[in-house]
């Protein structure tokens, strides 16, 4: 309910709006932002029930002139993507929210393209029922003239109403300065109480500093000084490799600058190697590629400039990357890919 009223807020929902519902109800953002804010809220929701159905999506935002869609980045690349999908389909939507995985910036500029609307970047987790934070639209104050700015590219926002972040040393739990990276905290109303009866787990993901309780999401990155959150990666999404973390997210980034294939399918994964500690492995769809030779591929990703440290150790081609139902990677399905491949 508290998360509901802060979604509610932010997003300033008014008397004409209706919600276009596709994320699956078994997914927190679906349940709390898709379902729940519109029933108690009051406000007319369309349903439904495939995400990926983008033709569909599109017919049923035109027919019913639907004002907010919420989704995924890996979606909203559907609908850039799909022929079928109308720029003027999406003519009547006043709000368009990413989240639950990183936005793509080039999701993002296809969308604005296509569709002329600009996708917010919000951020949060199951255990926070689960917006944390969100851009919002600028505003101008008409009696100062001045414009509150509430977006910022490339981050995800500032907190909610009720909701503070706080970032920490992973080790010490000693709060960091501006623009220093760190471990995400996660305080407010909307924190979970636990993991059904699972106190051993919940002791390990909720600290109490100062006297209030903390969720502590396992995400690397900073606040700057206008207050907004940046991610850099999870710190699960790190490989080990000669001493240095190398930020998994940032060698699939690099991989598509030095193959210049932007639209490349790909996800990285670090695996067990005996000599380094950890080795970086590179899932790719062949289809995406003009080129299918590994061997190949990896002297182009080299001959990139890519730095050596973020260079694969191994190259696999797959006919479909991993995915989970909320239309996030699939992180461990691709690692132990990896390790199936490697024998």
């Amino acid at each position: 309910m508290s998360n509901v009223r802060q979604v509610s807020d932010v997003l300033n929902t008014e008397s004409n709006d209706v919600v276009m519902a596709t994320l699956p109800l078994f997914h927190a953002f679906g349940l709390t932002v898709t379902t729940f804010m519109p029933l108690i809220e009051g406000i007319p929701v369309v349903t439904h029930p495939d995400p990926t159905d983008a033709p569909n999506i599109g017919k049923a935002v035109a027919k019913h002139r639907a004002t907010i869609l919420l989704g995924t980045s890996t979606f909203f690349r559907l609908y850039t993507k799909n022929p079928r999908v109308l720029p003027l389909m999406f003519e009547s939507l006043r709000i368009v929210v990413a989240g639950a995985e990183k936005l793509s910036p080039i999701v993002r500029d296809a969308l604005k393209l296509k569709f002329n609307k600009d996708i917010l970047e919000g951020y949060g987790a199951t255990e926070t029922t689960p917006v944390a934070s969100v851009n919002i639209p600028d505003e101008l104050d008409i009696r100062s003239w001045k414009v509150q700015r509430g977006v910022k590219a490339g981050t995800v926002g500032m907190p909610l109403p009720g909701t503070i972040f706080r970032i920490v040393d992973p080790d010490t739990m000693h709060t960091l300065l501006p623009n220093e990276d760190g471990l995400i905290l996660i305080g407010g109303n909307q924190v979970m109480l636990g993991y059904l009866n699972d106190p051993e787990k919940t002791d390990g993901s909720v600290v109490t500093l100062d006297g209030m309780r903390w969720y502590k999401t396992g995400d690397k990155g900073h606040i700057d000084a206008d207050g907004f959150l940046t991610i850099v990666d999870r710190y699960s999404r790190f490989a080990k490799i000669g001493g240095e973390m190398i930020s998994l997210s940032a060698v699939k980034d690099a991989i598509r600058v030095a193959l210049d294939v932007q639209e490349l399918e790909c996800i990285t994964v670090a695996v067990p190697d005996p000599k380094k500690g950890e080795a970086i492995v590179l899932l790719a769809n062949p289809n995406s590629l003009e080129a299918t030779d590994a061997d190949a591929l990896r002297k182009t990703i080299i001959s990139g400039g890519i730095h050596p440290l973020m260079t694969p150790s191994r190259i696999e081609f797959v006919d479909e990357i991993p995915t989970l139902a909320s239309g996030k990677s699939g992180f461990i399905a691709a690692r132990q890919l990896a390790l199936d491949t490697a024998g």
